[in-house]
């Protein structure tokens, strides 16, 4: 009988520690969206410098691809002079755009990426004539005219250069803070479905959902066939451990900790079925 209780002591003592340390683990699921309030009808130029960072380093998911050597997978623009770069772009015997200053050439490169592809950074095969960047107007990025702005103006003054894009008219900007949430309301709700999960993270930006065509990473159409779900749930949460031959470790190591566990989970569930 003694050693009985002491055998439902300890398995009850066992539990409470468990239990315990369960609840101070981070909690993913069910967090409610960050209000991000921005009174954009009294920005000043230092505030729309500031709304074109933070798009660049999320919203706009420029810091997937443009990123120091070895892991970026585009030019590292944030440890360039843009203004100046733009100008040595603009000379180039292969640019095939119409911009005239830097504003408008930097504006170019996000809605016309392929108008001039950096040398050895085109897709795969192309020869450097077909950028593997997506359109940033468009989904599932779609930036805002209001918002390009806002990222042009961050790259032109974070090396201490003149900022020639306008300010937003009042009009325009009380026109996208009702269109837009990102630009000033509650930041964008968990996502419903795996497409909408997708879409939200941006996979499509860097890798073929419905074919094996190399973007910036690898395509995914028969991705199932390859990888077990547990195999496709470590390659989005530990990005590092298993690197795809020929292609840098450029997927950012945090990605899965801005997912909720419901959306993880239906991305790792979608793919899997891609046999």
């Amino acid at each position: 009988m003694n050693v009985f209780a002491k055998t439902i002591g300890f398995s009850l003592g066992l539990t409470l520690v468990f239990t315990s340390v369960t609840q101070l683990l981070p909690q993913v699921e069910g967090e409610a969206p960050v209000e991000r309030k921005v009174d954009l009808g009294s920005l000043t130029m230092d505030d729309f410098v500031a709304m074109g960072e933070d798009l660049f380093m999320n919203k706009g998911t420029c810091t997937l691809c443009h990123k120091p050597a070895p892991l970026g997978r585009a030019p590292d623009i944030q440890g360039m002079d843009m203004v100046s770069i733009s100008a040595k772009r603009l000379a180039d015997e292969r640019y095939q755009g119409e911009a005239k200053d830097a504003a408008g050439y930097i504006l170019e490169s996000m809605l016309e990426p392929s108008k001039f592809v950096v040398a050895g950074w085109g897709k795969k095969g192309s020869n450097d004539t077909v950028s593997p960047m997506p359109h940033i107007d468009k989904p599932p990025i779609q930036l805002s005219a209001m918002e390009i702005d806002a990222v042009i103006a961050y790259l032109q003054a974070k090396d201490g250069n003149e900022v020639t894009v306008s300010l937003p008219s009042p009009e325009a900007a009380a026109e996208v803070a009702a269109a837009a949430p990102a630009a000033g309301g509650a930041a964008p709700a968990p996502a419903v479905t795996a497409e909408e999960a997708l879409g939200k993270y941006a996979c499509s930006s860097c890798h073929a959902m419905d074919s094996e065509d190399v973007l910036v990473g690898p395509g995914l159409g028969t991705i199932g066939a390859r990888l077990s779900e547990a195999g496709i749930r470590q390659s989005i949460v530990d990005p590092a451990a298993v690197i795809v031959e020929g292609f840098p470790p450029a997927m950012p190591p945090d990605f899965a900790e801005k997912m909720t566990v419901k959306e993880l989970q239906m991305i790792v569930t979608f793919l899997a079925e891609k046999k």
